[in-house]
């Protein structure tokens, strides 16, 4: 296995351990985070059960055809990462991996996703998400921006 590669499942891995992580700490602590915990203004813990997809669309799919689509989707991006000789997109492709298998337990286990990061501004809440999320969407703008970032380590400026 290329180092390129190697990069590219650790960061996989370490995006669905730090999803199940702090999931498990959320669902063990779900009684009191259940009505919220003001952490700071503008954001909220709390605890939600999503049976959709992002920003809750899809919701009432039945969660094995949602499971099925990542699974799908993740078998796609296993193949992008093997196939890349570089490391920028190798770990964006890890992170998106490693988030949506972290979705992907929670389907299986709980037939919904558990959700508990919640900003707002004012009464205006963003749909809450989790890790997983973070690191799907961290793992797009990576590869949005690995062209550049690769072109720029290659000459040095």
């Amino acid at each position: 296995m290329k180092l390129t590669h190697f990069q590219g499942f650790i960061a996989a891995g370490v995006a669905f351990l730090v999803d199940q992580v702090t999931k498990a700490i959320v669902v063990a602590n779900a009684a009191d985070l259940s009505a919220g915990i003001p952490v700071f203004p503008g954001f909220n813990l709390i605890y939600l059960r999503n049976d959709g997809v992002t920003f809750g669309l899809l919701g009432g799919a039945p969660w094995w055809s949602l499971t099925a689509l990542a699974l799908a989707v993740c078998g796609w991006l296993t193949v992008m990462l093997v196939r890349t000789a570089n490391p920028v997109e190798a770990i964006a492709y890890g992170a998106i991996i490693g988030g949506a298998l972290g979705n992907v337990l929670d389907r299986i286990r709980f037939r919904g996703v558990t959700d508990f990061l919640d900003f707002y501004a004012g009464s205006t809440h963003w749909p809450a998400f989790n890790m997983a999320d973070v690191f799907v969407v961290g793992g797009v703008g990576l590869l949005l921006v690995a062209p550049w970032l690769s072109a720029k380590f290659q000459t040095g400026t």
